[in-house]
């Protein structure tokens, strides 16, 4: 049967990115394009447009770069092209939303709800979120960490250089291990206190300096539920851009099962067989019982294991 799923969330990105190109003078030219687009954030909330009629019709991310004559722009940086047009991320103040959202007819939308309700094509919800973590990373690191000093935007967005001292100052990606433990026919999952009723997860943490990825995995395992692990292997991973996170997905072997769970860290953990985590899948546990939904890497870490 075929998968009808939506795809893994901010995973799929349409855009031709044109590393070597990334001068100063590139974010000049393309920003001065008629026929460049833009993606479009007040603060942290995107602006998207309504395609098609009606209210529940899909969400696109682009607007044409001209809507912004005369708005404020706090940052822009160049992404790259998206079939020939240049494609820019724009920071505009958050108190400029409403005069957006009545000039381009867009709405602010909160983007972790936007890649649940799978309403952005699938080419531009990567998009979204390589806009996001570019424009979060300038609008919090507008100062030199060397010096003090101010910086300012290079390389079409891509770094951040300080006149004062000489140092440069790139985007930074924080990795973070998900993992799913198994042990035979079960596997580990946990939940937060967080989280929804009835609702479990595979365990994560982020990397830390000098830590394998490997390590990381048997590391917070052991910290927040007290099961070794042997083997790890990577699965799957997934930007995460909230604000500038890579979910590096892995599957582990446990040594034992006996746990003794972090209760600071965790609410619960407990194993799982094949059968119960597919009647989560399926959201037909008995006990109401569930696994996450297919935007986030854990649902399809679970679902590797029981196909």
């Amino acid at each position: 049967m075929q998968d009808t799923n939506p795809p893994l969330g901010f995973a799929t990105n349409g855009l031709v990115r044109h590393t070597s190109e990334r001068g100063d003078a590139a974010l000049v030219r393309h920003a001065g394009d008629p026929q460049a687009l833009t993606v479009l954030f007040c603060g942290d909330t995107p602006l998207l447009r309504r395609e098609g009629e009606g209210a529940d019709g899909p969400l696109g991310a682009l607007h044409p770069q001209p809507v912004l004559d005369g708005i404020a722009i706090a940052v822009q940086v160049f992404l790259g092209t998206l079939d020939g047009r240049p494609v820019l991320a724009t920071a505009a103040p958050a108190d400029a939303v409403e005069a957006l959202a009545t000039r381009t007819g867009a709405e602010p939308h909160d983007l972790r709800g936007l890649a649940t309700q799978g309403l952005v094509p699938e080419r531009e919800i990567g998009l979204l979120a390589q806009a996001k973590s570019l424009l979060s990373w300038h609008l919090r690191h507008g100062f030199c960490a060397n010096c003090g000093a101010p910086t300012r935007l290079s390389a079409s967005g891509y770094r951040r250089d300080c006149d004062a001292c000489g140092a440069q100052h790139f985007p930074r990606t924080d990795p973070v291990v998900i993992m799913l433990i198994t042990r035979g026919d079960r596997c580990l999952l946990g939940r937060q206190a967080r989280f929804p009723t009835g609702n479990y997860s595979c365990l994560a943490g982020f990397l830390e300096p000098g830590e394998t990825v490997e390590d990381a995995v048997r590391r917070e395992t052991f910290e927040e539920a007290g099961v070794r692990v042997g083997t790890v292997s990577y699965a799957l991973s997934q930007p995460w851009p909230f604000p500038s996170s890579l979910m590096i997905g892995c599957v582990g072997e446990a040594l034992g099962d006996a746990l003794d769970i972090d209760r600071e860290e965790l609410e619960d953990a407990r194993w799982f067989t094949r059968d119960e985590v597919r009647l989560m899948l399926a959201n037909a546990h008995p006990d109401g019982l569930r696994v996450p939904p297919p935007v986030a890497i854990a649902h399809h870490l679970v679902r590797l294991f029981v196909t």
